[in-house]
């Protein structure tokens, strides 16, 4: 039966690969490239991607009933690849700890303090819609700068995925190791 829990965590399991293909583009441009300022929100490839990383933190503090309030101005991951780590790490935590969420959480409402110290009151599902398009926003922006600069044009979209995931089970059922 798919369920809203079920669709949550195939959508973080999604960003994870998401983040990997984009990672894996950026490769091709010059380092300097990441860094510098390509007139994004944020500036750099580097700032966003420490963007996305920071509100996903802030997301999943919130629906833990805790408070984060990030300092969205600066790097808080200087290091391009501990940064890239830091990413990978975050999206499989919350993929965990969407899978140890029981099915009726997904059907709650949450309260929390927003950016601007208002307290707000949001649906989970509606919370977890958010931080997914925000991360598809922003790895869409990177991508279209890190194509402007030469590097091949990622395909992250989710129906990637998902033959990318049918071709992995495939190879599990057929004793293939992918």
């Amino acid at each position: 039966m798919y369920t809203w829990k079920s669709y949550y965590i195939i959508q973080a399991d999604y960003q994870h690969w998401a983040n990997e293909v984009l990672f894996t583009v950026l490769e091709h441009l010059q380092p300097e490239y990441i860094a510098s300022d390509q007139g994004l929100f944020f500036q750099s490839i580097h700032h966003t991607a420490d963007h996305i990383l920071l509100v996903s933190q802030a997301w999943l503090a919130r629906m833990q009933g805790d408070n984060l309030a990030p300092n969205y101005r600066e790097i808080a991951h200087p290091d391009w690849r501990e940064l890239q780590k830091a990413m990978r790490m975050e999206t499989r935590k919350l993929q965990s700890w969407l899978e140890a969420q029981p099915d009726d959480w997904f059907d709650q409402q949450i309260s929390f303090t927003g950016s601007d110290g208002k307290i707000r009151t949001m649906w989970v599902r509606d919370m977890l819609a958010h931080l997914f398009t925000h991360y598809a926003h922003h790895r869409g922006q990177i991508s279209a700068v890190a194509t402007r600069l030469g590097a091949p044009c990622p395909e992250m979209d989710f129906v990637y995925y998902r033959r990318e995931m049918e071709k992995v089970l495939a190879q599990v059922r057929n004793g293939q190791n992918p």
